[in-house]
């Protein structure tokens, strides 16, 4: 079972956690005064911050207004770090606060053009060591063989022990061609591994039709984020391989670190027909439920294949096919991100990601911490003479495809029997012969 992670992006700019909304500020007030940002900032926590980790008591935030306001700040620079050490005392490292750059940066990232080496880090809360939680396919992080649960410790020569997140995600940021050097440990080894900085622009829905020996066709789409383009590539790719008749699909979404939410929630809607999708409940016990608007693309049988990357937005679909039996789930128990983080932006271009909200199944199961379950258990096997590339993902190479493909076809053979069978036509044949 894995640990519980707390879950950053890392590609060039700061990315976002996954089930992002974003909201503009209520306020439309321009001001060069640092304390108005700080109130801001102070305000959006105590009406809405979602807080999971019992630190936070409202009296005490009360009384730290009154204490942060009779400060002087002389530029923005005071006010950013009085900022960040008040968000500190939360204990919850998915309220953030971003400068005007970082900011613009982030909301950049979420159009799915990205800047960095292409790895997805997360901060385990009980070792503080940064973990990767996957590299982005056919990115450098990729390239040079950086894998799932790599503990990084050094950048460039330096241990980053005790370094904040947002001071490893700043080492690791460059300019485009310019060389980090990651030292991680992996099975208890120190590796140096050396990446080059690039844009990172990703097509996020892989597909394509597998033939099968028994002649099924089976559709095979692999999501790999939840970003603004992320629903218009999958109704096109679902549209594209419905022209060939399909038996049925398989769902790929192993390592996908998740992203928007309504992203997840229109790509949902594009599988389930009918059913709760997710629900989210704020702080105040207030639940939205949102709800699949009979407008699936597809009702073929599909097979989802999940893995420990697949985090947030991935979970709140493939949840939401478990708990409405749209289909089956394989591979092993997802990530367990069940934190939904509103984006707010402020008057002078800083922003603030603050927990909003906490997301559940369907059937109301609690994603944090916990995760999805597989129906079925499948590993992903793998050994020094059969490494899996990215192009043999989805293909007859890879034992968790293969156990979903299997599923299909098993289905495809009862199905192809009860078409065949005519008990009719059976005994009337049989009946002349006589």
């Amino acid at each position: 079972m894995l640990k519980r992670f707390l879950k950053i992006f890392l590609l060039i700019a700061f990315f976002p956690s996954p089930s992002f909304s974003f909201q503009a500020n209520s306020s439309t007030l321009i001001t060069n005064n640092p304390k108005e940002i700080i109130d801001q900032v102070w305000q959006i926590i105590y009406r809405d911050f979602l807080d999971y980790s019992g630190k936070y008591n409202a009296e005490d935030w009360i009384k730290l207004r009154k204490e942060i306001l009779s400060t002087k700040y002389f530029d923005d620079d005071d006010a950013y770090a009085a900022i960040k050490d008040m968000l500190t005392g939360l204990d919850d490292p998915y309220t953030r606060f971003l400068d005007p750059k970082e900011f613009n940066e982030m909301r950049i990232d979420t159009t799915g053009e990205l800047m960095g080496v292409g790895i997805q880090i997360s901060l385990d809360e009980v070792t503080n060591q940064i973990v990767v939680v996957s590299p982005i396919e056919g990115t450098p992080a990729s390239i040079a063989g950086i894998k799932p649960k790599d503990i990084i410790v050094s950048i460039d020569g330096k241990s980053i022990e005790g370094l904040s997140i947002d001071s490893a995600v700043k080492l690791i940021r460059g300019k485009k061609g310019t060389k980090v050097v990651l030292g991680i440990i992996r099975d208890n080894k120190l590796l140096n591994i050396s990446l080059i900085r690039d844009r990172i622009e990703i097509d996020v829905v892989d597909s394509r039709i597998n033939n099968t020996v028994i002649g099924a066709k089976i559709g095979y789409l692999r999501l790999k984020q939840f970003n603004a383009k992320s629903p218009k590539e999958m109704s096109l790719s679902i549209k594209k391989l419905e022209k060939q008749q399909p038996f049925g699909y398989v769902l790929d979404l192993r390592s996908n670190p998740g992203g928007l939410l309504e992203a997840s929630i229109e790509i949902a809607r594009q599988w389930i027909n009918t059913g709760i999708i997710v629900s989210t409940k704020t702080k105040d016990g207030i639940t939205d439920i949102r709800k699949a608007k009979g407008r699936a693309l597809t009702n073929r049988p599909v097979v989802v294949l999940i893995d420990e990357g697949s985090a947030s937005a991935s979970e709140i679909l493939s949840g939401a096919i478990k708990d409405n039996k749209r289909g089956v789930l394989v591979g092993k128990k997802t990530f367990g991100k069940g934190l939904v983080q509103s984006v707010r932006s402020l008057s002078d271009g800083s922003g603030l990601t603050v927990t909003v909200a906490k997301y559940l199944t369907p059937s109301g199961k609690d994603i944090n911490k916990n995760g999805i379950e597989p129906d079925i258990k499948a590993d992903l096997v793998l050994d020094d003479n059969n490494k899996l590339t990215n192009s043999d993902l989805g293909t007859l190479k890879d034992s968790q495809y293969i156990v979903a493909e299997n599923i299909l076809l098993k289905k495809f053979r009862i199905k192809s029997n009860q078409n065949s069978y005519d008990p009719l036509k059976t005994n009337l044949g049989y009946a002349l012969k006589k």
